[in-house]
């Protein structure tokens, strides 16, 4: 499996995109409102990659990978949690866990 990388240029576009948080070469970040979106029109019987390209997405840049990817990860995550599940889980933790036993205090 060949992964797909974004060049220079292309990661200048997708920042442009007001749905995009984060890009790298890597890897996109998509916003909250962004998955809304997708499954509001999903359900409306629309395809991922015509909601991609109706957002202002260069579909060739993403490939078409992706696009099935995420799609497939935010139906599901939305099947199971609803819209919370759709939320960047990341902004509400730093990623590390607490190292130091807590208070009684700090427990409650």
């Amino acid at each position: 499996m060949t992964k797909k990388f974004f060049s220079e240029q292309q990661q200048a576009q997708l920042k442009l995109n007001p749905y995009v948080k984060t890009v790298s070469a890597k890897a996109i970040t998509y916003t909250d409102e962004f998955k809304e979106f997708f499954i509001d029109e999903y359900d409306k019987g629309k395809y991922p990659s015509e909601i991609f390209l109706d957002a202002g997405f260069d579909i060739e840049a993403l490939g078409p990978a992706r696009i099935r990817r995420a799609s497939n990860r935010w139906r599901t995550a939305y099947k199971e949690h609803g819209l919370t599940g759709l939320e960047d889980a990341r902004k509400h933790t730093s990623g590390r866990p607490l190292e130091r036993e807590l208070s009684i205090e700090e427990k409650y």
